[in-house]
């Protein structure tokens, strides 16, 4: 697939914004891999002057002058060291992409960076970009309160995956299913997006059948990024992906008594979530967030030696992936709603996300305080409107243990065609891909 560049618009718009400054401007970037930050930053380069360096593992200092020297020959015979460097490059756009690996190499270059923020850039219109896919490292070594550039910098964009309804400008002949399908091993992450190739269920089968194929080490890949040892991580991740999400539960697969630091972990490079009732509680469950480290510690990890002897494809997938998608659909339905809130279709709420108590749930639940309340099931399936009918009833009854003075029922499926009842809204996947219209 060609490369696209897809709905960033507003992230590119803060980037123009700080490129366009009058002052120095030091930018965080940050997200995990395969975001697509890079090309985001280098899109928002185009017709500007710039310098942008790739860290590496080691010899940082030569190779960033190696690099800058290209645009800057003078620069050859500055001294070794980045307090110089910066002298000779104020004014200019600097990019430094992986900047955890600067900090892997040397730990005193935060505190060197802030010094040079302080004394060389400082009132100049240098904009120092700093780029970084190490979640955790980024967030502590640079964003914390503890971090010597804390205070320092003058704007930050964290980098999130693209919404579903970007899924339809890289794949514009493709049916809603697919799409659907396309998300759940997917997400909105690009890199993987432009891996895709449709049919899906075809590519998907000639890419686990493929000894060279990424899909063997990618999860492997991504957690070794973040971790020395990645083996109690992963089989965390294994039990939350096959549906063992309460903390017992995880305990019970992994063999662990104490599991808490990983969990701890985990949540903190944002590879898992803790959610609790929208209501509130002591007792949540653990989910994964991004559709596809869930795709391949359900479908992948587990059997990767299945893999290995060429005794494992797509129809091993499609057996339970129906099953599998029905908590993709709630992931796409609450960006839909959360889209109908923002545009005023829906009334606001303060809070948005799941509810259940005593064995009762709601797929989603938005609440502003007990002024009113929003309440949605989610099916990825098609209604008649009898099955319709049977699930507004019984999401009336769930929704009367929640105390507010207004109530709005919502049904998302994946289909429906008949007459909707008085009080009820019904969306589909068509109104989700038609943004609601």
């Amino acid at each position: 697939m060609v490369a696209k560049f897809i709905d960033r618009s507003s992230e590119l718009e803060a980037l123009q914004r700080i490129l366009e400054s009058p002052r120095f401007e030091l930018a965080i970037i940050y997200g995990r891999r395969r975001v697509g930050k890079t090309r985001l930053v280098l899109q928002a380069l185009k017709g500007k002057r710039y310098i942008y360096y790739l860290a590496v593992e080691s010899g940082n200092l030569e190779r960033f002058r190696r690099t800058a020297s290209k645009l800057i020959p003078e620069l050859r015979y500055v001294r070794e060291d980045w307090e110089a460097y910066f002298h000779f490059l104020k004014d200019w756009v600097i990019v430094i992409d992986e900047f955890p690996n600067l900090i892997a190499e040397d730990k005193t270059v935060v505190s060197l960076f802030q010094k040079i923020v302080d004394t060389v850039l400082h009132g100049t219109k240098t904009k120092l970009l700093l780029v970084g896919s190490s979640v955790s490292m980024m967030k502590n070594a640079v964003l914390s309160y503890k971090s010597p550039l804390y205070g320092r910098r003058t704007a930050q964009l964290k980098i999130g995956p693209l919404p579903f309804t970007a899924l339809r400008e890289f794949f514009p002949s493709t049916s809603p299913r697919e799409l659907v399908e396309i998300y759940g091993f997917a997400d909105g992450i690009p890199y993987y997006l432009e891996k895709v190739e449709t049919p899906f269920w075809e590519w998907l089968d000639r890419e686990l059948r493929d000894p060279k194929s990424f899909l063997r080490y990618e999860g492997d890949f991504l957690l070794r990024y973040e971790f020395e040892d990645t083996g109690t991580y992963k089989r965390i991740l294994e039990a939350i992906a096959s549906g063992k999400t309460r903390l017992g539960e995880i305990k019970g697969f992994v063999g662990k008594s104490s599991i808490t630091e990983y969990l701890k972990n985990l949540m903190e490079v944002e590879l898992i979530e803790h959610v609790k009732p929208v209501t509130g509680g002591r007792r949540g469950v653990y989910r994964i967030k991004d559709n596809f480290t869930r795709f391949w510690f359900r479908y992948i990890y587990p059997y990767l030696s299945e893999i290995e002897l060429g005794i494992y494809g797509a129809e091993d997938v499609k057996k339970s992936y129906d099953d599998y998608l029905r908590m993709t659909y709630e992931k796409i339905a609450l960006q839909f709603i959360a889209q109908l809130i923002r545009r005023g279709e829906l009334p606001a709420v303060k809070k948005l996300g799941p509810w259940w108590s005593k064995g009762e749930e709601i797929d989603i639940v938005g609440l502003n305080g007990r002024k009113t309340g929003i309440f949605v099931e989610v099916k990825w399936s098609s209604l008649s409107p009898r099955k319709l009918e049977r699930i507004y009833e019984s999401l009336v009854a769930k929704a009367s243990h929640i105390d507010v003075d207004e109530r709005i029922y919502v049904v998302v499926c994946r289909s429906y065609t008949g007459p909707v009842p008085p009080g009820l809204r019904v969306y589909t996947l068509q109104d989700i891909l038609r943004g609601g219209g």
